[in-house]
């Protein structure tokens, strides 16, 4: 393990969001540290349908929701069409009623542990082709497991499956009805929901424990798919969410604007990362932004000297970037061009360079035992070595489209495919 980034994992405020357990887990979106790091990781470099290949199981329904891990559990979620069909295409009103399901399972052998659903319905509203009715992550704490549905709503369950409690907020409007996907985070007891639609927007922080609702405020946002990330800065922690007309910071104790920041593009889905001193935020969809901003600012940051650098090329649109050992790393729309600099001064390393046999990718890149796994919608894995050059170690293809963010536990690499979820192992 590289020991610079095992000191920047320990060091990160993120993890203050969690038991010390958490770094050997993948407890939410992102990670441990929700910055696409397994700090104690070492998975494979190869395998294919038949090699290193510890267990497969089918995955019925659709969606793209990357599982969360905490001991043996693993949780996702999935949208079952209920009848011969699915349907909710971009240009398509749906008519098929979906089961909208968390599901658990045994993490050692893939086998169901059980399975709840939150809601059975006809969807309002339809998705774009390539996104599916359960795009979002679960977030755990070991003992409870929570869940953003959206439009479905938001549940909380213990880890044996045992409902709690749960909210409805109403139906979103997405833009172009291009369908949800975000996910909630957990600290200090409350549960933090975003909720940017076509109608009113707003973020909130439940009570984790009931449902109850401690703070809510009114965002200026359209559509937004990013999820929130919390961290601490000077003793005091942050919500920071990526969006359209603001990156903007909330006080997670009582929900108080802090900071706000203009420059992102439009339809803004990557969630920023951390390294305990500096936030970095990023789009790319018609236009490239990516920012390093100082979070101890309060107020407008814009153009002010809390940005402390910031580039205009190869930003993506849907993965969101990965920091490891003090690089960016991050490709460039949603293609298999990839990006590094220096996370401090915004030095660039490489730029824009093409992945051999890579095209389409929605999956954030993960890091671990000094490697880089990055997953394509055309079911190829590419295991890279960090540095300031592009060198591919390994290509791996799986028969199946990848559109969730690899997970690695331990010796273990956990891959979501539109049809399976695979362990792949050496052991």
């Amino acid at each position: 393990m590289n020991t610079r980034t095992l000191l920047a994992l320990l060091t990160s405020s993120t993890l203050l969001q969690f038991s010390a357990h958490a770094a050997n887990n993948w407890p939410q979106w992102r990670g441990p540290a929700a910055d696409g790091v397994a700090p104690a990781g070492h998975p494979p470099l190869e395998w294919s349908e038949t090699r290193n290949v510890k267990w497969k199981v089918p995955i019925p329904g659709e969606g793209h929701s990357t599982p969360v891990v905490w001991g043996q559990r693993m949780f996702l979620l999935t949208a079952v069409p209920q009848g011969n069909s699915a349907d909710g295409g971009r240009s398509q009103t749906p008519t098929a009623e979906y089961s909208f399901d968390l599901v658990c399972l045994d993490r050692e052998t893939g086998k169901e542990l059980w399975r709840r659903t939150c809601r059975k319905e006809i969807p309002h509203e339809g998705h774009h082709p390539t996104n599916s009715y359960a795009s979002g992550s679960p977030v755990t704490d070991g003992e409870h497991v929570w869940v953003h549905y959206s439009s479905r709503g938001v549940y909380c369950f213990t880890v044996e499956g045992e409902p709690v409690w749960q909210k409805d907020f109403g139906k979103m409007q997405t833009r172009n009805g291009f369908g949800e996907g975000t996910s909630p985070a957990l600290a200090d007891g409350k549960l933090v929901v975003l909720w940017d639609t076509e109608g009113e927007s707003w973020i909130a922080a439940l009570d984790a424990k009931t449902g109850e609702q401690i703070w809510k405020q009114s965002r200026d946002e359209r559509t937004t798919w990013s999820t929130p990330l919390i961290v601490e800065n000077q003793g005091h922690k942050q919500v920071v969410v990526n969006a359209t007309n603001a990156v903007r910071s909330y006080d997670l104790a009582t929900g108080d604007l802090l900071w706000q920041c203009a420059g992102q593009t439009a339809n803004a889905i990557p969630s920023p990362v951390t390294d305990g001193d500096l936030l970095y935020v990023m789009s790319g969809f018609r236009g490239n932004a990516a920012y390093a901003i100082d979070p101890a600012g309060r107020g407008d940051l814009s153009d002010t000297e809390f940005v402390k650098w910031k580039l205009t090329r190869g930003t993506p649109y849907v993965p969101s970037p990965l920091l490891y050992d003090g690089t960016l790393y991050f490709l460039q729309g949603n293609d298999g061009i990839f990006s590094a600099v220096n996370a401090k001064t915004g030095e660039v390393y490489f730029q824009q360079e093409r992945l051999p046999g890579v095209r389409g990718v929605y999956a954030s890149p993960v890091a671990a035992g000094g490697r880089i796994y990055l997953s394509s919608r055309e079911g190829v894995t590419l295991v890279l070595e960090p540095g300031k050059e592009v060198k591919v170690l390994a290509t791996n293809k799986l028969p199946d489209p990848i559109d969730a963010s690899p997970v690695v536990i331990g010796d273990e690499l956990y891959l979501r495919t539109h049809t399976h979820l695979y362990c792949i192992s050496e052991g």
